[in-house]
């Protein structure tokens, strides 16, 4: 999706925020058009088929420190939307919003992709997961169905503000997965395959040999039986351990959550100790072709590393504008919303778990008996409790996997936990799966992971 100027809708954007930048404290207005396909099996019917063209905008206005916010889809309405975010500002008033300073941007940013989703056609998309989707139809009892899907959205976002920052932007994101569900002794079980790209519309990693590995291990679950509840030393993948990052601790990281709650505040103080010395986690726009991979955010902040943790302790936090300017910290580049009809808040992009010193040998050797942990079927988080189901585990005898089980919850305080990782192998593995992170009533929004293999003692497991 090569740069396509605007020079019309630049200027139009920019004259704007000009005219009436001295009527506010701030002007923001942000134009997005996209593209974007999606579709569905459902066994062996497909589902659902969706190809849309969105275009659209929204204005941000400040004024006395509160916000007025407007989105539109006529763009020569683009000033009347204007002038209606600043009346809503000013009736709202004596608001406690402080914008942190960043320098203005004026740059062009081409999508960084190696296979455009618009080279390939419809008919390549369906049949693509048709034929993913048809090796778990072919495998037999005891799976009886499945499900699958693709979808790709590219994206063209201006951005322009009174402070003359004047940005263009081109987005891509693709994902894709297949389900096995399995119906066996009484019970359903289910295993799936998912992945995604921000620059890749191939997604390579979907393969038969991976959707066939997944319909074994679906297989598998139907004989598989729970563990005793307890307390294990516990082998995380890289996977569940990004999930786990992501959820337990890029949450709680959000500075939103941290200002609003008092309790939070105590407990995300900089320089607090929550992890062990070699522990350190970040967020990052970094990483190309991740889902989480930014230039700038959507306030045109650039969206480099954010280091959480380091040496175990905590040494940053995830910021807009706003609350970077509210907290007396540096902006990082997390605005994000999922579209034009939101205003930007704090959100994660890539969230990763450093590498350790461990060899994967060392991080097994020495389990007389324990479990180790695969992928995540999803969790929840509480302050800083937290629940997590792992999409299946084996039993850890004398430092070798074995026998696989089923219905594997992991539960604890996630500091205690942090502080409870023995060994964190020394190699990190990018996790890009389908779906995304929901918050504030937006979702899904593409985020990435990564992570290292860790070794955890005294996880609580809950099981028969």
């Amino acid at each position: 999706m090569a740069i396509a100027p605007h020079p019309d809708l630049e200027q139009d954007l920019a004259r704007v925020c000009r005219e009436l930048g001295d009527r506010c404290e701030y002007l923001e207005i942000r134009v997005e058009e996209s593209e974007s396909t999606d579709l569905s099996f459902q066994g062996p019917d497909l589902e659902s088929l969706n190809q849309r063209r969105e275009r659209g905008g929204d204005v941000r206005a400040l004024v006395d420190g509160a916000w007025g916010f407007t989105s539109f889809n006529r763009l020569e309405d683009v000033g009347e939307m204007a002038r209606s975010a600043i009346a809503q500002a000013k009736l709202v008033g004596g608001g406690p919003v402080k914008l942190a300073v960043v320098p203005v941007v004026v740059d062009r940013v081409p999508a960084a992709l190696t296979i455009d989703p618009a080279e390939l056609s419809l008919e390549a998309k369906v049949e693509r997961l048709r034929a993913m989707n048809a090796v778990v139809l072919a495998y037999g009892k005891p799976i009886t169905t499945s499900s699958s899907y693709y979808a790709d959205r590219r994206a063209k976002i201006w951005l322009a503000t009174s402070e003359g920052t004047e940005l263009y932007q081109e987005r891509a994101d693709i994902q894709g997965g297949v389900v096995a569900i399995a119906a066996a002794q009484g019970q359903v079980q289910r295993r799936s395959f998912s992945t995604g790209s921000s620059s890749d519309a191939s997604l390579p990693d979907l393969t038969e040999e991976a959707v066939a590995t997944a319909c074994k291990q679906c297989d598998g679950l139907t004989r598989a039986s729970k563990p005793r509840a307890g307390e294990y030393t516990v082998v995380v993948d890289p996977r569940l351990a990004g999930v786990f990052a992501h959820e337990a601790v890029g949450h709680l990281s959000e500075a939103d959550h941290v200002h609003e709650n008092p309790r939070m505040r105590e407990i995300m103080t900089i320089g607090a100790e929550l992890g062990v010395p070699e522990l350190a986690i970040y967020d990052t726009g970094l990483v190309p072709g991740s889902r989480g991979a930014l230039r700038y955010d959507e306030e045109g902040v650039v969206a480099g590393r954010a280091d959480l943790i380091q040496g175990g302790h905590l040494v940053g936090r995830l910021h807009s504008r706003e609350t970077a300017g509210t907290m007396g910290e540096a902006p990082t580049g997390n605005a994000r919303a999922i579209s034009y009809r939101y205003p930007p808040i704090v959100r994660m992009r890539s969230t990763y778990i450093g590498p350790g010193t461990a060899s994967r040998e060392e991080i097994f050797r020495g389990i007389r008996r324990g479990l180790y942990c695969v992928e995540s079927l999803g969790g929840q988080t509480n302050m800083e409790m937290f629940t997590f189901s792992a999409g299946l585990a084996y039993l850890i005898e004398d430092g070798e996997p074995g026998e696989l089980l089923r219905d594997v919850t992991l539960t604890g305080n996630t500091f205690k936990t942090l502080k409870d990782i023995e060994a964190i192998e020394n190699r990190v593995t990018a996790s890009e799966s389908g779906g995304g992170c929901g918050k504030g009533g937006q979702a899904p929004l593409p985020v990435g992971f990564g992570a290292p293999h860790l070794r955890i003692r005294e996880v609580r497991i809950g099981g028969d």
